[in-house]
């Protein structure tokens, strides 16, 4: 009963941490507000600011959204923004693209989660 009770608590806390919830379910509306409070001091949907607009990033290959200057590394880079590549450059920029301007990363795999089905969302996916 009591070993019961502890599980149960457990599982509560898991549920209730704000990342953790968010990566069950991938929700795009989580994901506009951590966009927003993560991403959106740089970045825009539709304008460029700091870094590049990412309405439609879905598909498309990196550092070719019109009328930003990229970096040489992601110029070079060959990546085609996935579901995979877009968690994987959240980790850390740097690693996939040494050079890139982008360094902010978002440890969260929850976070991550939710701002991609955010992205995926507004690119019409």
């Amino acid at each position: 009963m009591a070993m019961r009770m502890l599980c149960r608590i457990a599982a509560l806390s898991f549920a209730l941490t704000p990342g953790l919830a968010l990566a069950q379910a991938g929700d795009a509306a989580a994901g506009e507000k951590l966009y927003q409070a993560r991403c959106g001091s740089c970045h825009s949907l539709d304008a460029n600011r700091i870094g590049p607009a990412h309405r439609g990033v879905f598909g498309r290959a990196a550092a070719s959204a019109p009328g930003y200057a990229y970096s040489p590394a992601l110029k070079a880079s060959g990546i085609i923004w996935t579901q995979q590549t877009l968690d994987q450059w959240l980790q850390g920029p740097q690693k996939m693209a040494k050079g890139a301007k982008m360094f902010f990363t978002v440890a969260n795999p929850a976070e991550r989660a939710a701002i991609i089905a955010y992205l995926k969302a507004q690119s019409g996916k």
